[in-house]
């Protein structure tokens, strides 16, 4: 079969990529479709078909491999829209869910309500049972009370079951038993035990990522369910895979078990994405990674050509939000897109986002009925879109509609209409910018020393004035920016991580138990490639961390193992490397202090597609001309004639100083003055900031 065909569905757009045997990429765009996901995603199928000019169905026919990513279940968490949960927990321990972590951003700030537990406190249930520290059995489970309370759940049509027992990571019996009382009593409610999702210490983690994962269930499954269903009955009858927070991909049953990696699962593959335009043009710095859409902006970071990744995600504010506990690729996300809203506050001062115009109504250009201006509404007004070009020119825009929305906001601030656009734009760039800071600072990444990647629909809007701002040099706008993420599916690899925790230090290191542990999970690793009856062994690629920390603090730092094996000599090796990435992060290093080594953690790829090759040079610069010119402001001195110029009309090699346009299909970039954009050999686009 010829294609790879990978879907990313987000607030407003869904992009589909398609690529073929020798690696050439079409893109197709549509609004997203919420009442029922495949309609959008036929939709895009339908675009990307046309331009390979083949029907819809021949091109599924055609399909070897179809990998999905969704909004979905992030979009479930955040507005409390999953299904009703029961949370299990040992007698005395009620409130792990509603104490948290204790931390608080602002101490002396009381004018906020104290934030409600994921599972409210009404649905938590205390299971008479404990296990000790050291696997032994201190109280033994009342069965007779857990069939009990399971009675209750079916009474009260409870919809699914998160089971997160005290010490369940050191002996597991009791929380399996009960999963054997919940398949006999309720068959048909699904449930999440802690010890098999995420077998770490720390029990609000563990508990966190059990309840949401175990809320997730009956609404993912019947989504994934419904996808594929819509899947096969057009005709397609390959393989399908879900992308993951992780930046890889996994099978739907596997996916279906653990939903929770499909929060992240779309902009996750951002990095992923960023990582592989970068190699291919030679490009080898740190990357800052930013994906602009309609609804939200996502930064994320490659460091020394790895992607990032954290324990420490959040849905919505630190300490008070939702903590997912697995290890995700590190993305930050805030609401700053194209259809984020241009809103006066009741100090009289203009703001931007975080709620969006989405895609129904949307803003108030697309002419769907929406009546508040959005970023997407500015860009129309400042002359960066063309009102007859978006999207290809298959969603004309109404031009008259935007001057309208962003005037009445300019006549309230008693600003030119010009003035109030180029602000609104600036003011979503100032969020961006923060977004940036705080990722690049908080692991010790200078901005102005790395390379920017940009993607989404949005990305070319603002990324050149973000990294002028940022002190950046070099900014890559991808030929296929607008779909980045959808494109990092298809770089992507299948894979999956295993955590266990085993307790040590590197004064007294436990070197039989933590080999012990490691081959635990080498275990589950070797299992999860034994269902991949395709992969080769010079396709799998396995590498090993751990979460350490100085002794007495309290939170750790991940840590890549120099050896598969631990052994006496080893010891030092895995202490300074703990040592320099503790330096890295915080500036400073203890060699005096005794390391704690707390969580291990094994992660396995199967790369089923082989690397972009790297060009073979740069091309000769040539100055580029068009005829097109567009009245377009960019902040200062009026607005000027500005060269227009066709992606599709460029050569490799062609120079263009700004101030001047660039339109794609499915994006525009922008170039301020004092920058220059040159077409790369595979046809991306390279600024230089002076």
């Amino acid at each position: 079969m010829s294609y790879r065909l990978s879907v990313d569905t987000g607030g407003t757009f869904t992009d589909v990529v398609v690529a073929d045997l020798n690696g050439k990429i079409v893109i197709g765009k549509a609004l997203t479709t919420h009442d029922r996901i495949f309609k959008g995603v036929a939709t895009a199928i339908d675009v990307a078909a046309e331009q390979l000019k083949i029907t819809k169905h021949e091109l599924l026919d055609d399909t070897s491999v179809f990998i999905y990513g969704t909004t979905r279940a992030i979009n479930a968490v955040v507005t409390k829209r999953t299904a009703k949960t029961a949370f299990l927990t040992t007698e005395g321990f009620p409130d792990i869910l509603l104490f948290r972590e204790g931390g608080k951003a602002n101490p002396s700030d009381f004018s906020k309500e104290f934030p409600q537990p994921y599972i409210p406190r009404r649905h938590t249930f205390e299971i008479n049972e404990r296990i000790a520290a050291d696997g032994s059995v201190f109280a033994a489970l009342d069965e007779a009370q857990v069939k009990s309370i399971l009675q209750r759940l079916k009474n009260d049509d409870f919809e699914a079951i998160a089971i997160s027992l005290i010490w369940s990571i050191v002996n597991p019996v009791h929380e399996l038993r009960i999963g054997e009382l919940i398949s006999e009593t309720l068959p048909d409610v699904p449930f999440t035990l802690s010890h098999r999702l995420l077998p770490i210490m720390r029990e609000y983690r563990r508990a966190s990522a059990t309840a949401i994962d175990a809320s997730l269930k009956p609404l993912m499954q019947s989504h994934l369910r419904e996808m594929e269903q819509d899947l096969r009955s057009v005709g397609y009858a390959g393989e399908i895979l879900i992308s993951t927070s992780a930046g890889g991909c996994m099978h739907v049953a596997e996916i279906s078990e653990r939903p929770i990696h499909t929060l992240k699962s779309g902009p996750a593959m951002a990095p992923v994405a960023a990582l592989s335009y970068a190699k291919a043009e030679a490009l080898n710095q740190n990357i800052i990674v930013c994906d602009t859409g309609g609804t939200t902006f996502d930064v994320g970071l490659v460091r020394d050509g790895n992607l990032v990744h954290t324990r420490d995600t959040w849905l919505g504010a630190r300490w008070v939000g939702e903590l997912i506990s697995m290890s995700t690729v590190d993305i930050r996300s805030i609401g700053a897109g194209g259809g984020s809203v241009a809103w006066i506050d009741d100090g009289g001062l203009l703001r931007v986002g975080p709620h969006s115009a989405g895609s129904v109504p949307g803003p108030a250009s697309y002419g769907a009925g929406g009546i508040h201006p959005t970023v997407t509404d500015a860009a129309v007004v400042l002359g960066y879109i063309d009102p007859e070009f978006f999207a290809g020119g298959r969603i004309p825009l109404d031009s008259i509609a935007a001057d309208r929305v962003v005037g009445d906001l300019a006549v309230k601030l008693g600003r030119p209409l010009l003035d109030t656009a180029f602000a609104i734009l600036q003011i979503a760039n100032e969020l961006m910018i923060k977004a940036i800071g705080e990722l690049t600072i908080s692991e010790g990444l200078n901005p102005a020393e790395s390379l920017v990647v940009a993607g989404g629909g949005a990305a070319g809007l603002s990324i050149l004035a973000i990294a002028r701002e940022l002190g950046c040099s070099t900014v890559l706008v991808p030929k296929t920016a607008s779909a980045l993420s959808a494109y990092g599916m298809q770089v992507s690899d299948i894979s999956t991580e295993h955590s266990a925790t085993r307790l040590t230090s590197s004064r007294h290191f436990d070197v039989a138990g933590v080999n012990a542990t490691l081959n635990q999970i080498d275990d589950e690793l070797n299992r999860f490639v034994s269902g991949l009856p395709s992969a080769r062994p010079d396709q799998v690629r396995k590498s090993y961390f751990v979460e350490a920390r100085y002794q007495s603090q309290v939170w750790e730092l991940e840590t890549e193992l120099p050896d598969r094996s631990i052994s006496d000599r080893s010891v030092p090796l895995l202490t300074e490397s703990f040592h320099q990435v503790h330096e890295r992060v915080y500036a400073i290093r203890d060699d005096a202090s005794d390391v704690e080594f707390v969580n291990w953690k094994g992660r396995v790829s199967v790369r089923l597609r082989p690397e972009i090759a790297n060009p073979e040079r740069m091309p000769t610069p040539v100055v580029a001309s068009t005829q097109r010119r567009r009245s377009a402001f960019f902040g200062t001195g009026g607005a000027i004639e500005a060269p227009v110029h066709r992606g599709s009309e460029l050569q490799p090699g062609a120079s263009i100083d700004g101030p001047a346009i660039i339109e794609e299909p499915t994006t525009t970039i922008v170039v301020y003055p004092g920058m220059t954009a040159t077409v790369t050999a595979v046809g991306h686009f390279i600024i230089r900031i002076r």
